[in-house]
C-alpha cells in the first residue's frame, strides 16, 4: 500500500513508519514539527527509497490538498494529535485545533480526494485514537468497543470529538473509515515528557522521581511496536465503519511500574542506593482516571492481532534504549515545559 500518514514523526507515528517501510509499504509522513515531533524518530529508515516526508500542519487544507493529489495514497493513517493531559488542563484550546479543527480538516480533505477518485471502496482514513475517551474505570471491568464515552480531561474531550467526526463522516458522506482506541504506549523515541521517560530520566539525574498521588491509578501498557503491528493490521483488514481496542494486556499500578523501571535501573546501571529511594509522591492531577484496561477480543478475533511483548520485556528494550541514546533525549529536555511540572494550573 501506499500509506499517507499524519504525524510520523511523533512517538507512536514514527514506530508506524518504521514498521511500514520494513514490511515493504510506501510512506508519506506529514508532520509540522511541533515541540513533540523529532525527525530523528524516522532516522533508522529516513533514505528509504520508498519513503517521504512533508513539513505540513493537519489545518492547512491547502497542503492536505496538495500531498492527496501528489501522492495518491491508498490509505490515510492519522496520527498527528496533541497527546500530553496536563499541556491540556494549562492550554487546552491548542487541543481543540490540532485534534478537532485539524481532523475535521483532515477529514474533508480525504472526503474530496476520495470524490475525486470516484470514491473508490478501497480507499481508507484510518483514526487513530485512546481509550481515554471512555473515561475512567473501577476496580473492574474493561474497555469495549461498545463502551458509553465519558472523557474526563481537555486532551480526551479533543480525541472523542474527533471520534464522533470521523464517524459521522462515514455516516453521513460514506467515507470509507475504521478507527482504533489504545491504552498507554511505551518504548523507544517516547518523548521525554511521559511517565516512563520522566521515571527514567529523573532517575539517571539522580532528581525525585515524581509519582502522582499514592501511585494507584492503573494503566493497561502497550508497547509501541506491537502498536504499530495493530495498526498496519487495522488499515488493511479491518471493516469499514468498525472500530478496534488496541491493549497491551499489562494492566500495572503506576507506583508497580515506578518500582520495575527502578529495579532494571539498579540492574543496568547501579550506584550506591537503590534508584526507588527517589520516588517521590507530589500532588495528583486534577480529574485523574483512576483504572484503564482494554478488552481487545475484537481485533484479536477478526484480524488475529494480540501483543507478543510483556511489560517485563519492554521495560528493559526501553530502560536500555534510553541508556544508548542519550544525544537524542537530551536534545529534547531543551523544549519548553519539558523537565517541568504541568496541569496544576487547574
Amino acid at each position: 500500500m501506499k500509506l499517507l500518514i499524519t504525524g510520523g514523526a511523533g512517538f507512536i507515528g514514527s514506530a508506524v513508519v518504521r514498521r511500514a517501510i520494513c514490511d515493504g509499504h510506501q510512506v508519506v509522513s506529514l508532520d509540522a514539527l511541533t515541540y513533540a515531533g523529532c525527525i530523528e524518530n524516522v532516522a533508522p529508515i529516513s533514505d528509504a527509497p520508498d519513503y517521504i516526508f512533508v513539513r505540513a500542519d493537519i489545518r492547512d487544507r491547502a497542503a492536505l490538498d496538495a500531498v492527496l493529489a501528489q501522492h495518491q495514497p491508498d490509505a490515510v493513517m492519522h496520527l498527528a494529535a496533541e497527546s500530553h493531559v496536563d499541556r491540556s488542563i494549562d492550554g487546552p484550546g491548542t487541543f481543540i485545533e490540532t485534534n478537532v479543527i485539524g481532523t475535521y480538516t483532515l477529514l474533508e480533505a480525504a472526503r474530496a480526494h476520495w470524490m475525486g477518485l470516484g470514491r473508490p471502496g478501497s480507499f481508507r482514513v484510518h483514526h487513530i485514537s485512546t481509550d481515554e475517551v471512555y473515561g475512567s474505570l473501577g476496580a473492574t471491568g474493561q474497555f469495549t468497543e461498545e463502551t458509553p464515552y465519558s472523557p474526563r480531561s481537555p486532551y480526551s474531550a479533543s480525541k472523542a470529538a474527533g471520534d464522533h467526526l470521523v464517524r459521522a463522516w462515514h455516516k453521513t458522506y460514506g467515507l470509507p473509515v475504521v478507527l482504533s482506541n489504545c491504552s498507554n504506549n511505551y518504548g523507544p523515541y517516547h518523548f521525554p515528557e511521559k511517565f516512563i521517560p520522566v521515571v527514567i530520566l529523573t532517575a539517571l539525574a539522580g532528581q525525585p522521581i515524581p509519582v502522582y498521588g499514592q501511585g494507584e491509578n492503573v494503566r493497561d501498557w502497550l508497547y509501541v511496536e506491537d502498536h504499530a503491528e495493530a495498526l498496519l493490521r487495522v488499515v488493511q483488514r479491518g471493516r469499514v465503519g468498525r472500530t478496534y481496542n488496541i491493549g497491551g494486556e499489562n494492566e500495572v499500578r503506576n507506583i508497580d511500574l515506578v518500582q520495575m523501571i527502578c529495579a532494571i535501573l539498579d540492574a543496568k546501571r547501579p550506584k550506591a542506593t537503590p534508584y526507588a529511594d527517589q520516588i517521590t509522591f507530589v500532588i495528583d492531577r486534577p480529574g485523574h482516571d483512576q483504572r484503564y484496561a482494554i478488552d481487545a477480543t475484537r481485533i484479536r478475533r477478526e484480524l488475529g492481532w494480540r501483543p507478543l511483548v510483556t511489560l517485563e520485556e519492554g521495560l528493559e528494550r526501553t530502560v536500555q534504549w534510553y541508556l544508548d541514546n542519550e544525544t537524542w533525549w537530551r536534545a529534547l529536555m531543551k523544549q519548553e515545559g519539558v523537565g517541568e511540572r504541568l496541569g496544576v494550573k487547574a
